[in-house]
């Protein structure tokens, strides 16, 4: 070994010793005739010291060092004058007596610290100098750890790890593939996998009964701060469950990863159908931190359709019938309280408004009604609606003086969706929303550390696909399922499948972190006659089918066993872990916005010999 010790290893009982070191120079200065120069690694900095008068040491300090030379240091430990209580090193130093250069740096694009003046291009084409910040160093060595302890829980349990093939068939099902052409076989193609889920399910078939796998899945779809082109799932299947089963078991893994990585109690998971999902929160992952439900004011008319009915609410209709043409001719009228917002401005609520219309949102306005401390209401349709109304609305939210109510109304998919944004950001204003921030050793930092976590069960098990433009055009106008086509629908709603699929639920799951969906399975379809009928509800024919899935079809012949499994988006895991929003820096070479990899300059063109062995022209 070059070293005998790391650069974050030494401490006040290492004194005079003589030791060996290497790193790269983070900075360096000269203070009173001598030179101190800090040396980084992985592990920490240590700070070096060239003493004026000492002749040899003086005279290896001349040497000009500049940032981010590679070195290697040999000197004796010795007591700081100066301690640094900021670091783990800073009681010590090293007084050298040699120094070899192993190599010369260029200048940096960036400075390479913790407050970079770096922007994001930069930094992604200079990424191997970005991961030598503490940053972003400690968000990769989370995710070390998360991995870890996600093995090591799984194996307690008795999951063997299985790697699945990475190469291949296109499916019609889900996001777009990636495909790889075939040069053995011209015209053909393979596809990258968006999952391992008939591997794993084929996997039950073959007897291992409890499988996991960290694995690598790409999908070609539209990017955002938690999409990449590819990703890493914490992939899981069990044989011989049901779902109680599945939510116990990877509940516990939650709870196990949230204790060991971050020492936080989770001690209470509770439930949501997918139904109250939609109603109160108006989506299917609600940011449960903080409550903020929706309230209906029109429950008579508030009924959607198959397994995302919204179960009607008995009650007085409290907006029609007084002129307001907006509320008189919605599907729905439904608002929620923002406690403590009642003194917001003209100006603060003009900018609600606009944020509603905007078209991302698609709100066409907002109707809010402040509650006054002195016990009066004051909306922004008085013109209609009586003192009296505007109270009932009040009883209807338990709105106090000091709060604000606000309401949308529309078509009720549509509204529902719009007021779901909007709650989310008066969340994000009145600092519901505060971003979970624990260190990777612990230890609570600055911003609060509050996680709710939730499963949301009883999802549909098909939706109507009027034209999504992550999904293939050829799923138009039909049928998809809302999480593959391996599902198994509630067994008491099998025999709705044929006569009315839309109502059919599916025994199906997700696990929502602060508003986030971290995981999501379900229990299969082990029967081949059962998978058949699904395929037909899809709108494959036989011959589709078999050509697609025949493998799996056949495999259930020989003696599948009930299973079910869940997948964990782990880089989003580690993000959140982590208090961002992104999952761009727990990943060592991720893809910008665009899909590119700015450093190694990918994709990009290949020559035109390499497309002639592919058997590709254009």
């Amino acid at each position: 070994m070059l070293r005998d010790f790391t650069c974050g290893e030494l401490r006040i009982g290492d004194i005079n010793k003589q030791v060996w070191l290497c790193g790269w120079v983070q900075k360096t200065r000269k203070l009173g005739g001598a030179t101190f120069i800090d040396l980084r690694d992985r592990y920490g900095i240590t700070q070096l010291v060239f003493h004026s008068d000492d002749e040899n040491s003086a005279s290896l300090g001349k040497e000009g060092f500049t940032r981010e030379m590679v070195l290697r240091v040999y000197g004796k430990v010795i007591e700081r004058e100066s301690k640094n209580k900021n670091l783990p090193t800073g009681e010590i130093e090293i007084k050298i007596t040699d120094v070899q250069i192993l190599n010369h740096a260029l200048t940096p694009p960036f400075t390479i610290e913790d407050e970079t003046d770096g922007g994001d291009e930069l930094r992604m084409k200079y990424r191997y100098l970005d991961l030598r910040r503490n940053v972003v160093r400690k968000n990769l060595e989370l995710r070390h750890r998360l991995a870890l302890e996600t093995r090591n829980y799984l194996d307690k349990l008795k999951f063997i790890e299985v790697e699945t093939p990475v190469l291949i068939k296109s499916t019609p099902e889900g996001a777009r593939d990636f495909v790889v052409p075939s040069r053995m076989h011209q015209g053909q193609f393979y596809a990258l996998p968006q999952s391992p889920q008939t591997f794993k399910q084929l996997l039950m078939v073959s007897g291992f009964d409890r499988y996991y796998q960290i694995v690598k899945c790409f999908r070609d779809e539209d990017l955002r701060a938690d999409r990449q082109p590819e990703f890493t799932q914490i992939d899981c299947e069990m044989s011989f469950v049901e779902q109680e089963d599945i939510i116990q078991t990877f509940e516990g893994l939650v709870k196990h990863l949230f204790k060991t990585v971050l020492n936080v109690d989770i001690t209470n998971v509770p439930r949501m159908t997918y139904a109250d999902a939609m109603k109160f929160y108006g989506n299917d992952k609600p940011d449960t931190r903080f409550e903020m439900r929706f309230i209906d004011l029109s429950p008579a008319l508030s009924q959607g359709k198959g397994a995302e009915a919204l179960s009607k609410v008995e009650g007085e209709d409290l907006v029609r019938g007084k002129n307001f043409k907006v509320f008189d001719e919605a599907e729905i009228v439904v608002g929620i309280c923002a406690k403590g917002a009642g003194e917001y401005t003209r100006k603060q609520l003009d900018e609600l408004t606009e944020f509603v219309k905007r078209p991302q949102i698609g709100a066409t306005g907002l109707v809010y009604a402040k509650c006054n401390l002195d016990g009066t209401i004051k909306s922004s349709v008085d013109k209609f609606y009586k003192e009296e109304d505007l109270k009932k609305w009040a009883s209807a939210f338990n709105a106090q003086p000091g709060d604000l109510i606000l309401i949308l109304a529309g078509e009720i998919e549509k509204t529902r969706k719009a007021l779901s944004e909007l709650r989310l950001e008066m969340g994000t204003r009145l600092g519901l929303r505060d971003k979970p921030a624990r260190r990777s050793d612990g230890t609570e930092a600055e911003g609060g550390s509050k996680f709710s976590c939730l499963w949301v069960i009883d999802f549909p098990l098909l939706e109507w696909n009027e034209g999504d433009p992550n999904l293939l055009a050829s799923l138009a106008g039909r049928w998809h399922a809302k999480h593959h086509p391996f599902t198994s629908p509630k067994p008491e709603d099998i025999n709705l499948l044929s006569s009315n699929p839309g109502t059919v639920r599916a025994n199906a799951y997700d696990i929502v972190i602060n508003g986030v969906e971290i995981g999501g399975g379900s229990i299969r379809i082990h029967n081949k006659e059962l998978q058949a009928q699904m395929f037909d509800v899809l709108g494959f024919t036989k011959e589709e089918a078999q050509k697609q899935f025949g493998f799996l079809m056949n495999a259930f012949e020989f003696g599948a066993p009930p299973h079910g499994g869940i997948a964990f988006g782990f880089d989003r895991l580690c993000s959140l872990f982590g208090g961002s929003d992104g999952i761009r820096d727990f990943i060592a070479f991720p893809k910008n916005n665009a899909g590119k990899d700015m450093m190694i300059d990918s994709p990009s063109e290949i020559s035109e010999e390499q497309l002639k062995e592919l058997g590709i022209k254009f």
